[in-house]
This record gives C-alpha cells, structure tokens and sequence, in this order.
C-alpha cells in the first residue's frame, strides 16, 4: 500500500448505518444492504468529484453485519470488492462482548485485503487496540482516552489508576516518572487528584494529555514489536498488565 499517501490524504467514511447491540438478525440484514447500496452511491459521487482546497482524499468502506458472522463475511467480500485504497470495520465495541469483537474481526480481516489499511472504528482500551492488532487492524479511533480521563481514569504502563481513590491523596510523587511526557513528570498523582475533584479544567487537560501520550507510546511500541518479530509475546505479557487496578 502507498501509506505515505494514505497519511497525507483526507479520509473520508462512506454512509453507513451503525446497527446496536443487541440486533435482531433481520434488521441487521437489511441495515446490511442498504449500506451496500449507500455505498455504491458514495463511491460512484466521490469518483465523480474533484478533490477540493488542493487536499486529495480517499474513502474508505464500511464493513457491518452485526455479529453475525454470515453477514460480516457477506459485507466483508462486497467491501473488499470495491477496491478502495483503505476499509473500515463498524457497528463494534457497541456494547457486545469483548470476545464477539475479536471474532467478528478475525472473520472480517480473514477477507479484507492485507495490502489496504484496516481501519476498526470506535475502539478502544489499550487491551482491546493490542488484540486487534494481533488479528491484523493498522487503524483506530475513540473516545476513551479523553472519556475517561475526564472522569479520573489514567492508563499506565503498570495498569489502570483511578485518580479520584483516597489512596492518591497524599501521594506526591510523578504521574508517570517513566513518560516523557512533561506533565507526568512535573505534576504529582496528590495534585492531579485535587484538580480531578475540585472539578477544575487543568486536571481534566493534564489526564487527557497523559491518556493520550499513553497511547501513543502503546501503539509506537506494538509496531516496534512488530518489526522486530516479538509482538505476540509482548502483547500477551501487556494484556495481563493493562487491566490491573492500581
């Protein structure tokens, strides 16, 4: 794939409908097909279209299908099908299990062309970006590390703190003292937790910064794992980490 082209692009998201969870299979399929023809439309628009203030821009597909794993593969094969430079992977991480994410991401990327960019929409935590890495996704988007730090929630390299809890009171050594981040290393977890609780706007702008340093330390890691052929050992060693509760 030509990433480098990928990168300097807008990307645009076909129209689609994000169905919830839980779904009846019937609406599924019929959201399914009215996405399919959605996009037929959407790519017959965008190939028409100039690109516009000089900017090129390529658009990206979306696979649905629920979790069912009949119409992920049916929508997966038509996505694939319509030879786009990258494809995307909605309607997860809507509510449904954990593990019923996993599979229906196996499945969609058993199809989905190893040479494009797969781009899985909404997700995650840390464990569910490493487990997704391993079943072949390059892309994410979410909320959650923003979400959360808004609400005193910080993902480390050593688990998940909670900011708010008594036990950070008095303690008044770095966020992070491993980051290189600045703002871990200057402010203390006692004063963070004071921001947090007196509802002031700098905590909630210091554990968003954090939160988002974290991940990107996460995913720089995975791809340095990745070229250096030891990812899935490293993976199964963080997952058991990130989710402890400090």
């Amino acid at each position: 794939m030509d990433t480098q082209r990928i990168i300097g692009a807008d990307i645009i998201m076909a129209f689609d409908e994000c169905t919830p969870y839980p779904c009846d299979y019937n609406y599924a399929k019929r959201s399914l097909d009215m996405t399919h023809r959605w996009l037929k439309r959407c790519c017959d628009r965008f190939d028409s279209t100039e690109p516009l203030y000089g900017y090129e821009q390529t658009l990206f597909p979306i696979v649905q299908g629920s979790v069912y794993k009949d119409l992920r593969i049916k929508s997966a094969e038509v996505i694939a099908s319509f030879n786009r430079e990258g494809n995307a992977i909605g309607g997860l991480s809507v509510g449904e299990p954990a593990e019923e994410m996993y599979a229906m991401t196996e499945v969609v990327n058993s199809i989905l062309p190893e040479d494009k960019p797969r781009y899985l929409m909404g997700v995650g935590t840390p464990v569910n970006i490493l487990e997704n890495i391993a079943l072949g996704v390059d892309m994410f988007d979410c909320v959650m590390p923003t979400r959360n730090a808004r609400n005193g929630m910080l993902f480390t390299r050593n688990g998940i703190i909670n900011i708010k809890n008594e036990k950070w009171k008095d303690d008044f050594s770095p966020i992070d003292a491993e980051s290189d981040l600045l703002a871990d290393r200057v402010y203390s977890k006692a004063y963070l937790r004071h921001l947090i609780k007196s509802q002031e706007i700098l905590g909630a702008q210091i554990a968003s910064l954090h939160n988002l340093h974290f991940y990107l330390w996460l995913v720089k890691q995975a791809r340095e794992k990745i070229v250096e052929g030891t990812f899935y050992d490293w993976k199964e060693k963080m997952v058991k980490i990130l989710d402890q509760r400090l």
